[in-house]
């Protein structure tokens, strides 16, 4: 017997229909700028001073663009992790070797991933990190998330609280995707801050 979804369920996937049209309708030349934009907030950012391991994502869409922080953080000697989404939908890791280090990895029914290329490290290689960059569409003003879903990052997160490992984790938004309220249901784990072009939100530890 199915279960019918819950309230917080069906407004989650209102909200992410509403907020994946709004990026939709992005120009990539605005992406581009507000990309590095929000590269020089990380890059200021002293609760990330010392921190030499880091796990982060290549942006897809009109998602906000990583490539500029993700070469910041590589030429800078920060040892960068990039997720490689394996056929569950769990997560591999491997690390960033510049640009070129990418290749595209095709998934039925859905777009088209850019991933690295060198050797996998394993699921728990994220408990390296002094720091776990997570996309996301929205966040309210308690630190819940909104995903798209998948549910990917939801067991990066599980699996970071059962080895015990505390990395401080930043969602990476556009400014206006910092809300109020969004739906969250008991197993969402809140993030510590939002970057966004604009500057951070804080929501916990400093």
């Amino acid at each position: 017997m199915s279960r019918l979804p819950s309230e917080a369920t069906e407004a989650k996937r209102a909200l992410r229909r509403s907020l994946l049209t709004g990026r939709r309708a992005r120009q990539a030349a605005e992406v581009r700028r507000l990309g590095h934009a929000l590269a020089g907030v990380v890059a200021r950012l002293p609760e990330l001073d010392g921190v030499r391991s880091v796990a982060a994502y290549v942006s897809v869409g009109g998602e906000p663009d990583t490539g500029p922080l993700l070469d910041l953080w590589h030429a800078r000697g920060v040892r960068v992790l990039l997720p490689v989404l394996l056929p569950d939908d769990d997560l591999d890791w491997a690390v960033y070797e510049g640009p070129g280090s990418l290749r595209e990895a095709g998934r039925a029914g859905r777009m088209t991933l850019r991933e690295p290329a060198g050797p996998r490290l394993g699921p728990e290689a994220v408990a390296e990190a002094g720091a776990v960059l997570l996309p996301g569409l929205a966040v309210d003003r308690a630190g819940h998330r909104l995903g798209r879903g998948g549910g990917s990052y939801d067991r990066v997160l599980t699996r970071l609280a059962r080895t015990g490992a505390d990395p401080l984790l930043l969602v990476l938004l556009y400014a206006e995707e910092v809300r109020d309220t969004v739906p969250a249901e008991p197993h969402d784990r809140p993030v510590h801050a939002a970057v966004t072009p604009a500057g951070v939100r804080w929501f916990g530890r400093r």
